[in-house]
């Protein structure tokens, strides 16, 4: 049986942690429904459900700064993704490599 299908989405929702396949940075936290997984798989670039706007949307779309999927894990618990991926320019709406850039 596929991992896929045990799953456990919240809400409709699972977090999926985006990390930089080359030097394991973690640059950004973002939220996918069953379709923008599934979508994620099918076109090798990263896909979320926005929950502000509620609507799919694909990373790199209006920006150019895609993310294109290395591999895909799924944690112990099934109820968080870990996407490795090849960030082409910044994660960050900010314009930072990573959401992760200022420290508490």
């Amino acid at each position: 049986m596929s991992l896929i299908n045990n799953i456990k989405f919240n809400k409709g929702l699972i977090p999926a942690i985006i990390q930089d396949y080359k030097s394991g940075q973690v640059l950004m936290l973002a939220y996918m429904n069953k379709e923008s997984l599934n979508k994620t798989m099918e076109t090798g670039t990263t896909w979320f459900w926005s929950r502000s706007r509620s609507e799919l949307w694909n990373k790199g779309e209006t920006s150019g700064h895609f993310q294109y999927v290395k591999e895909i894990y799924i944690d112990c618990d099934e109820d968080t993704i870990l996407v490795k991926v090849n960030q082409i320019g910044a994660a960050c709406h900010t314009g930072n490599k990573s959401c992760f850039y200022r420290k508490l």
